[in-house]
């Protein structure tokens, strides 16, 4: 963990349920590694709530270290990529290379029949504090030129961003008996689906402070841009999690808020989330003095940018592999995203599909109707970025059904048949999760009463009795005061099994509360899937295509991002309605005359057996 130490929240959570759901491990050990948990966004519907833990990097460390040595068939070697290794294509895919090991810095080699690149911030990375700018990828970490230059020459197209870290300040410092305390939940909700608890009680967590930047914060910044290089640079950086520096300049006087947020149980620093900073060290420590709460913060070390290259996403299938290089993947940061939750969800997909492409298998593609993972990738291969990239709910079309607490029963089965990435233990929990919440359902449409019987079992509940119609157990457990504990205490037999696990009696809570609405957005997923099985061929020569009426613009847009269908196709800036109907119409026509032509050789057979008949009979 490089830079903040959590995970989750809006958005992030939903991609960490997915990674789960898929046996990625970052659930499992944030559960055996987290301080404080806490589920964000509780005062909206549970479609779009955030799952959030602050994690003990050194604790986090140490489990996931255990976890990967002790991985059976894994090998794992220490060392800096400098360059790759290609050879000729393989003729029935497209690309220039074909990608076949690694070298090393020391010269070594490694061989590979897939190679996967998660390079972070690494690829000629340059750190920046006030005007001092020296090449590294993190602060003691050497940057990766050697490969950077690689890929450059292979004809990637490679751009700029940038991101930045707080100061950390030492915890006996700070005041925090003038602050605002935030406790976390109790209970505490586990990131993954095969737990049940996390590793830590409510109690024995700890807590996070809350304090606010002021004007004389604004002040100290606006009167020092000229010492603070990062903030003049032309590179693009983050929207969503600014520097202090940023925000000034962007929201003038306004006050900000600044979470102090442990780095472990036994950690002596405090990392004070929303107070990214690139000014003068000095600076620094004179700015965060003047902040309530941290009049007598010492500053342990000092907040830094970070400048590094990345590849245009475009360039890069939905499997992830590139265009350019055959069995070549790119996860993380190099694509354009920012956030431990983003790279995390593309390195489970790069990993899965570098696997399925040396078994000579199909790629294992998830779309923006199944995943909040699909819309992640999708939104990077045909809209690419400029910006790093990071997840929110506002992003997916279908956030009623892409919901955290059903990711299992979106991934888990294909992860298990489809990718082979799935353990036999949360495949035969997923089944039985399945199976409890659809005979559950089952029975709560079953039992009806009359609203003022149901007024007379749930008086809690605010049931008008005026209703005529008999209301089903599954629409009183839509009222927001109702949950299944209660009506097990109205009707014990036979809801009262399904309070023993708490889990399944939210599902169910959840499933009931969205229920009408699922219906109409389920209909709206199958449109969006008609258009997304519309395969475009991939040897398309869209520059030289002359069977479809196109602009030289779409052609060059299609060309570079090289959409896998119809409906990816559509979501790229600047290819026209009417283009993307000549295009449907064009593999409607190439589909309907292959279809004709796979015909021809039954019909001559059918043909030759008559005549055989017509011998045999005569």
């Amino acid at each position: 963990m490089s830079c903040n130490p959590s995970f989750g929240g809006i958005g992030k959570g939903h991609l960490m349920r997915e990674v789960d759901a898929l046996d990625g491990l970052c659930c499992r050990i944030c559960d055996q590694s987290g301080v404080h948990y806490k589920v964000l966004n509780r005062r909206k519907g549970p479609a779009v709530w955030g799952l959030r833990a602050q994690i003990d990097r050194k604790l986090y460390k140490q489990n996931m270290q255990k976890e990967i040595l002790n991985t059976p068939l894994l090998t794992v070697q220490e060392g800096a990529v400098e360059d790759l290794i290609l050879t000729e294509p393989e003729p029935e895919h497209t690309g220039k290379y074909r990608v076949s090991g690694v070298v090393l810095v020391d010269g070594s080699t490694v061989y590979a029949e897939s190679v996967v690149l998660t390079t972070g911030t690494f690829l000629r990375g340059m750190i920046v504090i006030g005007l001092e700018m020296h090449p590294a990828g993190r602060l003691g970490d050497q940057p990766s030129i050697g490969l950077a230059r690689t890929l450059e020459k292979l004809g990637f197209v490679v751009g700029r961003l940038k991101t930045g870290t707080p100061p950390r300040i030492a915890k006996e410092s700070i005041n925090f008996s003038i602050l605002n305390k935030q406790t976390p939940d109790n209970p505490s909700i586990p990131f993954s689906f095969i737990n049940e608890t996390v590793w830590i009680k409510p109690e024995d967590q700890l807590p996070c402070y809350l304090t606010h930047t002021n004007p004389q914060v604004d002040e100290i910044v606006l009167e020092n841009l000229h010492l603070n290089c990062h903030v003049k640079e032309t590179t693009r950086g983050p929207r969503y999690c600014p520097s202090i520096e940023s925000k000034v300049l962007r929201f003038p006087n306004r006050i900000h808020q600044v979470w102090l947020e442990p780095e472990g149980m036994d950690s002596d620093l405090i990392y004070p989330q929303g107070l990214s900073v690139t000014l003068p060290a000095e600076l620094q420590e004179k700015m965060i003095t003047c902040i309530r709460g941290l009049e007598k913060a010492k500053m342990i070390q000092p907040g830094y940018g970070v400048q590094y290259d990345y590849l245009d996403p475009r360039q890069i299938t939905p499997s992830l592999e590139t265009h350019l290089v055959q069995r070549l993947f790119f996860a993380g940061q190099i694509n354009g995203t920012t956030g431990y939750e983003e790279a995390a969800a593309q390195g489970v997909i790069a990993g899965i599909n570098a696997s399925l492409r040396v078994r000579h298998k199909p790629p294992f593609v998830i779309s923006r109707t199944e995943g909040y993972i699909g819309v992640l990738i999708d939104d990077l291969t045909t809209l690419g970025t400029n910006e790093p990239y990071r997840m929110f709910t506002s992003r997916a079309e279908f956030r009623l059904s892409l919901r955290p607490d059903n990711a299992d029963s979106r991934l888990t089965f294909r992860g298990y048949k489809e990718a082979g990435c799935v353990s036999q233990q949360r495949y035969e929990r997923a089944t039985w999760m399945k199976s409890s919440l659809e005979e559950g359902i089952s029975v709560l449409k079953s039992i009806e009463f009359s609203s003022s019987k149901w007024k007379n079992l749930i008086p809690e509940a605010s049931i008008s009795s005026g209703k005529s119609l008999p209301l089903r157990a599954l629409d009183v457990l839509k009222y927001e005061e109702v949950d299944i504990e209660l009506l097990a205490k109205a009707v014990p037999e036979p809801l009262k099994e399904y309070t023993r696990c708490r889990e399944l009696a939210e599902r169910l809570k959840i499933e009931a509360t969205y229920e009408s609405v699922l219906f109409h957005q389920q209909q709206e997923i199958k449109e969006v899937q008609r258009d997304e099985a519309l395969q475009l061929p991939k040897d398309l020569d869209y520059l030289t295509l002359r069977d479809v009426s196109l602009s030289r613009e779409v052609r060059e847009k299609l060309h570079f991002s090289r959409p896998q269908t119809i409906g990816a196709a559509s979501r790229i800036p600047g290819v026209t309605p009417a283009a993307i109907i000549n295009l449907l119409r064009f593999v409607k026509t190439t589909q309907q005359r292959q279809a004709a032509m796979d015909r021809l050789p039954q019909t001559d057979q059918r043909l030759c057996n008559t005549d055989k008949l017509e011998d045999r009979q005569l």
